[in-house]
């Protein structure tokens, strides 16, 4: 190990970002990779812990230390060669994961973290620029496998059982490949060239994608189950939480994810109906939601002309600190500002929508508020209370409903199959095996709404248990 007493010379430090005021202008990324230099200061300040909690709070088990090492010590492809190892889209997760790694770095208990995921990015962004990362071809086995999703959990699992010689199809709904990857994440956190770029990588190595075709529509079930000797099912948890109180059937009330699509759609070049854009230039937007989701609503509508937005939470606002019962190595629920955020926002938390209000009984012009307050009940569970004479009407034209996702979609597909689902509306598996024989299934349609480092996590697990499946 090289210099381990870094952390006692050098800070944490991250590149810096374009202005808010320039970078609102624009959909592209507005982070640029520091100097080697800066890399590898950086790198240094990893500890070669004895007992290293990174790698085990990363799903994907990423050997973080020995790859930090190689990058202080100039060794580039050593440190890809180990990244790739265990993650096979560092590009992704170096860009969008929330780097729970860092949470349990064994530094961060009294200084700052090492500054992981910049290093990741760094290490495969080195790595394409030098032309490490190649294409290879399989010796073919003669067994075909089936992904229904192109998420991180269907591309993972599809790359993984290409790599053990099956010949493996990749089917997606939309009609282009990367799920929520590309339609989701905002270009400015991930710009789609970098998707296009792994997608063409993986149809190289003899991936197979079909686009535009839905699964359980367009295709029947069976025909999958009928031509393939394994099907994986990665369809992702796409059911959004609504909010079904007074007024829901006024315009102006959209799923998030409806308005993060389209955004995507429209950085793309698309033609889509003027009919059914959502329009936020000159607007007071409401989002509810205090999660990624709701940031990335504020980030997209700052950068399309938005009057204001506020974003509210229904929790309480976290504290500054990790509180007594969130020690490390814990995830730390403290308090947070995005990018996006500081693009600009009002937020507000203790915050219960009662009503959603319309002047003229069509289009949404408010909603009614009241603040709540939380305490713990004799179980030690906390239960929500309204303050009283706190109602208010905040008024707005326009709400994105970002409050998460309860389960997998289940008209089509899982319907035909009768899957057994578990207590909270997800596929049911016994080590990815579903209760249907050769159906499997990875990712948040399996575990529910989760991470995106966990979707790839999924998908190379379940393509063991594939493997094994086809082997006996």
């Amino acid at each position: 190990m090289g210099d381990v007493k870094g952390f006692m010379t050098k800070e944490r430090s991250l590149p810096s970002l374009e202005d808010a005021a320039q970078r609102i202008n624009h959909f592209k990324e507005f982070t640029d990779l520091a100097p080697e230099s800066h890399q590898r200061d950086q790198a240094s300040r990893c500890m070669d812990c004895g007992v290293p909690f990174c790698h085990n709070a990363c799903p994907l088990g990423n050997v973080i230390p020995d790859f930090n090492d190689a990058v202080y010590q100039g060794e580039w492809k050593k440190a890809y060669e180990l990244l790739i190892e265990t993650n096979n889209f560092p590009e992704f997760t170096g860009r969008i994961c929330p780097a729970p790694c860092e949470a349990s770095c064994v530094l961060s208990i009294n200084n700052d973290a090492v500054t992981i995921e910049y290093i990741e990015k760094s290490i495969i962004e080195k790595a394409f620029k030098e032309g490490w990362v190649k294409t290879e071809q399989y010796e073919r086995n003669g067994k075909q496998v089936a992904v229904v999703g192109s998420g991180p959990s269907g591309l993972a699992c599809a790359d993984q059982l290409n790599k053990a010689g099956h010949e493996v199809t990749v089917f997606e709904k939309s009609d282009r490949a990367g799920g929520l990857l590309r339609y989701g994440i905002p270009d400015f956190k991930l710009e789609k060239n970098v998707v296009q770029r792994r997608i063409e990588l993986m149809s190289q190595e003899g991936i197979d994608f079909r686009t535009s075709v839905n699964v359980g529509e367009d295709i029947k079930v069976t025909e999958l189950t009928e031509a393939y000797d394994a099907v994986v099912l990665c369809g992702g948890s796409e059911k959004a939480r609504d909010l079904p109180i007074e007024g829901r059937e006024y315009k102006g009330i959209y799923k998030a994810m409806d308005f993060l699509k389209q955004c995507n759609q429209k950085v793309a070049g698309d033609n889509l109906d003027a009919d059914a854009m959502i329009d936020v230039k000159g607007k007071k937007v409401i989002v509810i939601g205090g999660g990624d989701t709701g940031s990335d609503c504020i980030g997209n509508s700052n950068r399309l002309g938005v009057d204001s937005v506020l974003q509210i939470e229904l929790m309480s606002k976290p504290s500054l600190m990790r509180s007594l019962d969130n020690p490390w190595p814990l995830w730390p629920m403290v308090y947070k500002t995005s990018s996006s955020q500081q693009e600009g926002c009002e937020r507000e938390w203790s915050i219960l929508t009662k009503r959603f209000i319309s002047e003229d009984g069509e289009n949404l012009s408010g909603i009614e508020i009241v603040k709540v307050e939380w305490a713990k009940d004799e179980q030690g569970k906390y239960k929500m209370m309204e303050i009283e004479g706190t109602k208010e009407i905040i008024p707005c034209d326009i709400v994105f409903l970002a409050m998460g996702f309860v389960h997998p979609i289940k008209e089509g597909m899982l319907e035909q199959l009768k899957l057994e689902l578990d207590e909270r509306g997800n596929v049911k598996t016994d080590d990815y095996k579903t209760s249907v024989d050769k159906i499997f299934s990875a990712g948040d349609m399996r575990r529910g709404q989760s991470l995106v480092v966990w979707a790839i996590a999924e998908g190379r697990e379940c393509a063991d248990q594939v493997e094994k499946y086809l082997k006996e």
